[in-house]
């Protein structure tokens, strides 16, 4: 849903949760990924 360009609005609508829960989980995204936004998440998820 990130690769789409969602907002965590939407994320957050489209899964049942709020944004807080959708802001905590992609942090640890970036976490894990070793990335600071979310350009360079999706760049890293697609080997680019």
């Amino acid at each position: 849903l990130l690769a789409k360009g969602l907002l965590y609005k939407e994320i957050a609508n489209n899964l049942f949760i709020s944004q807080e829960t959708v802001r905590k989980h992609v942090y640890h995204i970036y976490e894990k990924l070793h990335v600071n936004n979310r350009v360079e998440a999706i760049n890293k998820f697609f080997g680019r």
